[in-house]
């Protein structure tokens, strides 16, 4: 039998090599993110054995069963020589029946673990369940939530791509149509994205982060700023009503011209039952006149409408941090949400054909592996086409993309092509940098790059329009008693020389 402080010993040295063994497969480089996510389930799989022997660790530190005093007395009383070699005893029988074993703690499983990220095996190139449509990953498969989506009452009907657009605009959706069935679709969405994040990212602390958002939320829910549930705030004719003086009334009808909300909020201050038509309100209301005793069957039961309030209230909180949840899962898989949707567009933009070939003869481990290429052979640097590879190079040379065009104007900003080239003249940049130099951009300045060319023309524009300009004292026409026609100066002159 192995003894405790054997057996502390070998937890230490376990856990050490765990070390050793975590350290070895951070540092190892990863070139695709399929080898990045195995990785990190490789680490989980590490540093739950880790904790599993620190555990061990502690529960024989704390000596609960007070096994370790006893064999620390025993091994340092007054006997300590006759335990030693009683032990020792012990270890030669044991060596003399298993010759040349020594035992080196998970020895088998590190042996195994650095064959496999070495030379790894097809199984172990996947380690965790994908779909096809999730690419080992990289892309999010919510086909189903779409489907429960669209199929909910009084939301719009949209597209899958735009689906994933609007996936977080919860708040855009009234609060009267978040029923039973949108709560199973929260469920379903939350489920997902959180299986979804274990996945790909295993070493996530999640709890931790529900902890967080569910604080976050609360504070945000009592001061009412949580993104689609604003605060409630009623009257306070609503909530405790306003009494009314009844000796003005000789009958229930003078009271029914009040109106249903007025007849409500007396009700309420009264603590009757408020609920029925206007004729019923009325009559209600009339028969309390001059009693101080009133019928305990017209009394509204005490705290019934309070607890039916703080059931509904305690009922859309839930629904709230539920969205709250959302929110926040979608937030941190925003980089694969984004990916998801040009995956999405880049499919659709196939010809039916590509898709045929691309679905019946690629297998998804190939298709993988070709999408996990970082960097695509492109020695003459050509731009990426749609499908993420350089385009031809004839096609490069007949847009002129192998002619570049510097503007000063953009901030020394460089465009390839004629193409972009002209069509940047009426992009922000280029209007910002004319706004910058005070000039309008109009179709004066149309290629124009220079800023010293775009001042000296506009300055010279501004002169051809100084000239332009009509001028009164020199072009205004005026007509003297002889029928002379002279301009507006002399005119004037002539006039205070009294000439006319």
């Amino acid at each position: 039998m192995e003894s405790i402080l054997e057996q502390q010993r070998r937890y230490h040295e376990e856990r050490e090599r765990l070390l050793d063994s975590m350290v070895k497969e951070m540092l190892l480089k990863k070139t695709s993110f399929r080898d990045q996510v195995n990785s990190e389930h490789r680490l989980k799989m590490l540093l739950d054995q880790y904790m599993e022997s620190t555990d061990h660790l502690k529960d024989l530190y704390e000596d609960k069963d007070g096994f370790r005093k006893l064999e620390t007395a025993e091994i340092s009383g007054p006997n300590d020589f006759t335990e030693f070699y009683n032990r020792l005893k012990n270890i030669k029988e044991f060596h003399r029946k298993h010759p040349n074993q020594i035992s080196v703690p998970m020895s088998v499983e590190f042996d195994e673990l650095n064959k496999l990220r070495e030379n790894p095996t097809e199984e172990m190139s996947n380690m965790v369940e994908f779909t096809d449509e999730e690419g080992y990953g990289k892309y999010l498969d919510l086909h189903e939530c779409y489907e429960k989506y669209i199929n909910l009452k009084g939301v719009e009907k949209v597209d899958y791509i735009t689906y994933l657009s609007v996936l977080d605009h919860l708040f855009d959706i009234p609060k009267e149509r978040k029923n039973t069935e949108y709560i199973k679709y929260l469920e379903m969405l939350l489920d997902y994205l959180h299986g979804y994040l274990l996945r790909i990212k295993p070493l996530f602390n999640v709890e931790e982060e529900l902890k967080t958002v569910n604080s976050e939320f609360n504070k945000q829910w009592e001061e009412g700023t949580f993104q689609g549930w604003p605060k409630e705030s009623g009257s306070a004719l609503t909530n405790v009503g306003a009494h009314l003086d009844l000796s003005a009334f000789s009958s229930w009808q003078e009271l029914a011209t009040l109106g249903l909300d007025r007849l409500k909020s007396a009700l309420l201050a009264l603590g009757l039952k408020c609920g029925g038509t206007l004729e019923e309100r009325a009559e209600r209301l009339f028969s309390t006149k001059g009693k101080t005793d009133l019928d305990p069957s017209l009394m509204i039961k005490p705290n019934s409408g309070k607890s039916k309030r703080s059931k509904n209230l305690n009922k859309l909180k839930e629904i709230a941090l539920l969205e709250a949840q959302v929110y926040r899962f979608i937030e941190l898989l925003s980089e694969q949400r984004s990916a998801t949707k040009e995956n999405v567009q880049r499919k659709q933009a196939r010809i039916e054909g590509e898709r045929g070939d691309s679905d019946n003869e690629v297998s998804a481990s190939e298709s993988e592996e070709e999408e996990e290429d970082d960097i695509p052979y492109n020695p003459k640097n050509l731009p990426l086409g749609w499908d993420g590879k350089p385009i031809p190079y004839w096609l490069y040379k007949l847009h002129g993309l192998n002619i570049s065009y510097n503007c000063e104007i953009c901030g020394n900003f460089t465009y390839k092509g004629p193409k972009a080239f002209q069509r940047h003249f009426a992009e922000w940049r280029h209007a910002h940098g004319m706004r910058c130099l005070g000039i309008p951009n109009t179709a004066h300045f149309a290629n124009v790059t220079q800023i010293e060319d775009a001042l000296s023309l506009w300055e010279k524009i501004k002169q051809q329009k100084q000239e332009e300009r009509w001028q009164p004292e020199q072009e205004e026409e005026f007509e003297d008693s002889l029928g002379n026609v002279v301009n507006k100066k002399t005119y004037e002159d002539l006039k205070r020389q009294g000439l006319l």
